[in-house]
């Protein structure tokens, strides 16, 4: 074993062990939301996830968008192939440890690799003039200024290193391979990089031999350092999405959770042989929030939607009250959302159980303002591309709001009061409401 394979070694060790100590803390921050069961209809979720996270299908709801995101998707998933193999390279010191046991085969799959690399590069150079040159309203919404916007360019950027070192990997290394240079075996087709080949055959074996060295560490360095980028990244949804889509709410968009609790005393109401003197029961355990304040009164599914969140904007770009000017983006609740549980995730690393800071998602990173101005019309539910729901955070933090703080805006609170006192919201009850019908 070479001094390059140790190095190899010890940086892919590195790698794995950063990764999953980042994961651990994700898995933790979202298992500080309260405890749900989603264990129903197990094969109407494994169908769900096969055809919105697996097969896009939501993506090509935009055609440019969504097949540009399809080839990159695509490219990420199957290149790893390739990935695999270089890990295996580094670890044995072996050239392209594939192409003995497939053979044939071994062609078609680099020259695949090879296009989809090309297909990729371009659709991220298509998406940095989208986001950067292009004036497409949702990219430039006041959520998406400063670090998001940068994120989403660092992301593409890289993508389009990555694929440029990976073909000029490939072009030096066809260059080798002609030579008959030890180590270099004949192997793979090239039907993209072979373009580079010309730029290089000047050169000797040595320098070209730096340059291949050069590619592949710098690529699967590169890989690596992506991979411990994800955790701090938006990008996380490309782990995320698939059981978060398979937790996704499967009753109809429009049925609302009941509190148990409050059902319960609803229910208890109309019992004809409850006792109304009874004492009432203790509550076990610490006394149940109605709603939601921050972000551990929410439940696990809502905080895993926020590390899952793509911020692609659909959600807000079909939000009526974004549209019409009013403060509301479903985009930004996710996002704060997953900013909140983050900052409560660094307080637990630093100061242990005790991570109170005097600080809530509601209020100190969203308003009352945003909560009211939705119309909970489902449009963002329905337009996001791996069915998230930031419209089921946004109700139960109008649920504090109204259970625990009795906040409600002037027109609602009319309302209620009417509808407590004459069973309709309008000011006259319901025995009044078919008069009109007797005058002559």
């Amino acid at each position: 074993m070479g001094v390059e394979n140790i190095l190899f070694i010890v940086a892919f060790a590195a790698a794995v062990f950063l990764f999953s100590k980042n994961l651990k803390k994700i898995i933790r921050n979202i298992n500080l939301g309260r405890d749900i069961a989603i264990s129903d209809n197990k094969s109407a979720r494994w169908k769900k996830m096969i055809l919105v996270a697996i097969g896009q299908s939501k993506m090509v709801v935009k055609p440019v968008s969504g097949v540009m995101h399809i080839v990159v998707y695509a490219g990420f998933i199957i290149i790893n192939i390739e990935v695999l193999e270089i890990i295996i390279d580094g670890i044995l010191g072996t050239h392209r440890v594939f192409a003995a046991p497939l053979g044939g085969f071994y062609d078609f799959l680099i020259g695949s690799f090879e296009i989809l690399a090309l297909l990729v590069l371009l659709a991220c150079v298509a998406f940095l003039i989208r986001r950067n040159v292009m004036t497409i309203k949702r990219f430039g919404m006041k959520e998406m200024l400063g670090w998001p916007k940068t994120d989403a360019n660092i992301i593409l950027i890289v993508e389009v290193l990555l694929m440029g070192a990976f073909l000029k990997m490939n072009a030096a290394d066809q260059v080798l391979q002609a030579r008959g240079v030890e180590h270099y075996i004949a192997a793979g087709s090239y039907p993209i990089s072979q373009f580079l080949v010309p730029v290089m055959e000047n050169f000797s074996d040595g320098t070209i031999i730096f340059f291949e060295r050069g590619m592949w560490w710098f690529h699967i360095l590169g890989i690596l350092a992506f991979l411990n980028y994800l955790p701090y990244s938006k990008h996380f949804h490309i782990m995320l999405a698939f059981p978060s889509v398979f937790y996704s709410k499967l009753k109809p968009k429009g049925e609302f959770d009941n509190m148990d609790s409050v059902k319960k005393e609803v229910e208890l109401m109309f019992d004809p042989d409850a006792d109304p003197y009874a004492a009432p029961v203790e509550p076990e355990g610490p006394i149940e929030r109605f709603g939601a304040k921050d972000v551990t009164d929410l439940n696990w599914k809502h905080l895993m939607d926020s590390y899952s969140c793509t911020e692609c904007g659909r959600c807000s770009e079909q939000c009526p009250a974004s549209q019409t000017g009013k403060l509301l983006s479903p985009r930004k609740i996710m996002m704060d959302t997953r900013d909140r549980v983050e900052e409560v995730g660094k307080n637990i690393d630093k100061n242990g159980k005790d991570f109170s800071d005097g600080k809530s998602l509601l209020g100190d990173y969203i308003s009352e303002e945003e909560l009211w101005a939705c119309t909970t019309c489902n449009a963002c539910v329905d337009a996001c591309p791996i069915e998230l729901n930031p419209l089921s955070i946004i109700m139960e933090m109008r649920r504090s709001l109204v259970m625990e703080e009795s906040k409600v805006p002037t027109e609602l609170a009319g309302m209620l009061t009417n509808i407590e006192n004459n069973g309709a919201p309008w000011q006259f009850s319901q025995t009044d409401r078919a008069n009109w019908i007797n005058e002559e």
